[in-house]
């Protein structure tokens, strides 16, 4: 999120067209994403839970009311940094506060290749022919820099914390 931009005027034209056709309907496919998150990486679903709930399943993980609004929050991050293509240092304090308080409620950051990759899974899915080699490049691209500014949450925090 450096003043170098990763992303070319092409890129940021691709994810913005792509992320048109899915915002309308965020739960849907944010509800792909996490279906795909938790088939590809069970040992995630510990990490929500709600009131000191713990969920049996991904099914009633991803049916419960709480769940549903993580999946809002997630796809809002996702559109607040399609809508700053432009200028993705706006949001540089807001993920690193984010990347914090994934720390602290137990994320590693290598979860977050996993994130990446049932991302990727979800656009592919929701845009079919659509997602070219080059709209996956595009939004992998994104998502590097979504992550780099999350994991300098990590790196602000004192040890011990």
């Amino acid at each position: 999120m450096e003043s170098g931009m990763p992303l070319s005027g092409g890129q940021r034209a691709l994810i913005w067209e792509s992320w048109q056709r899915l915002s309308g309907s965020p739960v849907q496919h944010g509800l792909v994403l996490f279906t795909r998150l938790f088939d590809s990486d069970p040992d995630l679903l510990p990490l929500f839970q709600y009131n000191s709930k713990q969920f049996s399943s991904p099914q009633e993980c991803l049916s419960a009311p709480e769940f549903l609004d993580h999946i809002r929050k997630v796809m809002l991050v996702i559109d607040a940094a399609v809508s700053h293509l432009e200028n993705l240092s706006y949001l540089e304090e807001y993920l690193c506060n984010l990347g914090k308080k994934h720390q602290a409620v137990g994320v590693k950051v290598e979860s977050f290749s996993t994130v990446g990759e049932s991302l990727l899974y979800m656009l592919e899915k929701s845009l079919g022919t659509d997602f070219s080699p080059d709209v996956r490049e595009a939004w992998s691209k994104l998502y590097g820099a979504v992550v780099k500014a999350m994991r300098r949450g990590w790196e602000t925090l004192p040890e011990g914390d």
